[in-house]
C-alpha cells in the first residue's frame, strides 16, 4: 500500500513538472525590436533573461533585478530590459526554499544574456540563473516569445 502511495505522489509530481504555464506576452513590434538586439541607450546595458528548460514547464518563477520585479517566467519566454551600465546588478529568481542570486557587472553599451534553468526539487522545481555568451544567448532568444514585464506573484 505504501508503495502505491509513493508511486502516486511521484507521478503527480512528474506531471506537475511536465505541463505548461503561460504568462502575458508582449506585442509583435516589441518582440521584433528586442530580437534585433539593439545597442542599449547611452549609459545603459541591455539585459535578456530567458527560460528554455524541459523540466518544470508547469511552473512560473519570479525574476527580480536589483530587488525589483522583472516578471514571471514560463518555458520558452524571455524578458528584455535596460539597466544602468558600468555597475553591478543582482539578478534573483525564486527557487524552492530561498532565492538564487547572480551578481553581474554590466558595462554600458553591452547586451547581457542570462538563462534561467529549472531543476528538480524536493517539493517543487527549483531555479537558478546562469550567464551565457552572446552567441548562445542570441540563438536561444531568437526562438522564444517575449513576456510582458512587471507581473510577479509576490
Amino acid at each position: 500500500m505504501l508503495k502505491k502511495i509513493v508511486l502516486a505522489v511521484a507521478a503527480a509530481g512528474v506531471l506537475s513538472l511536465a505541463g505548461c504555464a503561460s504568462v502575458p506576452m508582449a506585442n509583435a513590434p516589441a518582440v521584433a525590436n528586442a530580437k534585433a538586439f539593439p545597442t542599449p541607450d547611452a549609459g545603459n546595458a541591455g539585459l535578456y533573461i530567458y527560460r528554455d528548460s524541459f523540466v518544470g514547464q508547469a511552473l512560473k518563477k519570479d525574476v527580480f533585478v536589483d530587488s525589483k520585479c522583472l516578471g514571471q517566467t514560463s518555458n520558452k519566454v524571455f524578458f528584455y530590459t535596460q539597466v544602468k551600465g558600468n555597475q553591478k546588478h543582482t539578478l534573483s529568481t525564486e527557487s524552492e526554499f530561498s532565492p538564487n542570486d547572480l551578481v553581474l557587472y554590466m558595462k554600458a553599451g553591452v547586451n547581457y544574456f542570462v538563462r534561467q534553468a529549472i531543476k528538480m526539487g524536493v517539493f517543487v522545481g527549483g531555479a537558478k540563473l546562469e550567464s551565457v555568451d552572446d552567441d548562445t544567448g542570441k540563438a536561444e532568444v531568437a526562438k522564444l516569445g517575449m513576456a510582458v514585464p512587471g507581473q510577479c506573484s509576490k
